[in-house]
């Protein structure tokens, strides 16, 4: 009887990788990207409850000075944002809010007046005295507008403001104004083309939640275009 012929082993391959080493980093690398993705939702979308919740605010506490933050004007006539809250200010002075106004914002290239100086006029026309009206003609976006106020109001030796903006727009301009040292809240306009619709409000809402962190993350200004109609 002849001895069965075993066929020779199979050759064997040694690697310093442990078994399964590929597919755990492959887990984890999972694991960090969903875990970063939730961070990433939760962080926009607490910013935009944050918004949403300060728009809802309008703050009557007397305040040295009312603020009135610049937006487009044509030759002098401010367009129907900037109106708005023109005419959100102009209530809150008759209500006896703050002793003055401030209007604050430059130009653009080209224009022959500037933010600051077509608010101070339509106030002045709708009744508001010109002796309590302050015209700052600074700032090309928001920082450079809330820095310039703040920078006057320190000045003038005034620490508290009402700040009227749109609803959507309270949040970050509290936020410069504190950063700032002034004691700020606000009282934004509920009229004007930022209220209008319920695709203007979201517009507002995504525009200020971009807009605030990263105003958050590199303290620099995000002023992304307003498309509503102004």
């Amino acid at each position: 009887m002849s001895a069965a012929v075993n066929d020779p082993p199979a050759p064997s391959y040694y690697s310093d990788e442990p078994a399964g080493f590929g597919s755990a980093v492959a887990r984890w690398v999972i694991r960090l990207f969903i875990g970063a993705l939730l961070i990433a939702i939760v962080l926009v979308g607490g910013t935009a409850v944050r918004v949403w919740q300060v728009a809802r605010i309008s703050d009557h506490s007397p305040a040295d000075a009312i603020v009135v933050l610049g937006a487009a004007q044509y030759s002098g006539t401010p367009s129907s944002v900037f109106q708005a809250r023109l005419e959100q200010a102009a209530n809150l002075y008759d209500l006896g809010v703050a002793p003055m106004i401030i209007t604050v914002g430059g130009k653009q290239p080209g224009d022959l007046y500037t933010e600051a100086a077509a608010g101070k006029t339509y106030l002045t026309e709708a009744g508001v005295p010109a002796g309590k009206i302050l015209a700052v003609e600074k700032g090309s976006d928001t920082l450079e507008s809330v820095g310039a106020v703040s920078d006057v109001m320190h000045d003038l030796g005034l620490s508290s403001a009402v700040i009227v903006s749109d609803p959507w727009h309270s949040l970050r301009t509290r936020t410069m104004a504190r950063d700032d040292g002034l004691e700020a809240w606000t009282a934004p306009t509920r009229q004007g083309p930022a209220v209008f619709t319920r695709e203007s409000q979201l517009h507002g809402i995504t525009r200020e939640t971009g807009a605030m962190l990263w105003y958050q993350i590199t303290h620099y200004a995000a002023d992304f275009s307003y498309t509503a109609g102004q």
